[in-house]
């Protein structure tokens, strides 16, 4: 029973009404926002499922869990995240080659980068 992180690389621009409607569900209203989900709420995966051409996720350490609440405010459901230092491989294409998709214990390092 972990976390998943969630984040939001691509906007809405040419996108089926379906796709905005399960952003609005999730709370990812904007580019570089991030929501943490239980991975057992198999109603919020299916959505991730849905949206996994334009969100990046994986599993949220603890540390980096701590981290987030300590620098944008343990009480918020969504969090907004600067623009990662350094970059990102494209939106397009899916990890490792770009950066889009599931990504395991190597969101953690992402989500530094955009603190």
């Amino acid at each position: 029973m972990g976390k998943i992180a969630v984040i939001r690389l691509r906007g809405s621009i040419n996108t089926k009404k379906e796709i905005r409607d399960t952003f609005k569900l999730l709370g990812l209203k904007r580019v570089n926002s991030l929501i943490i989900v239980d991975s057992e709420d198999k109603s919020k995966m299916g959505m991730i499922k849905k949206v996994k051409d334009f969100v990046t996720w994986g599993e949220l350490s603890e540390e980096t869990e701590n981290l987030i609440k300590e620098k944008k405010g343990a009480d918020k459901k969504v969090y907004r995240l600067s623009p990662a230092r350094g970059g990102i491989k494209g939106i397009k294409r899916n990890w490792p080659k770009g950066s889009i998709g599931y990504r395991g214990e190597k969101i953690n390092d992402l989500i530094k980068k955009m603190l």
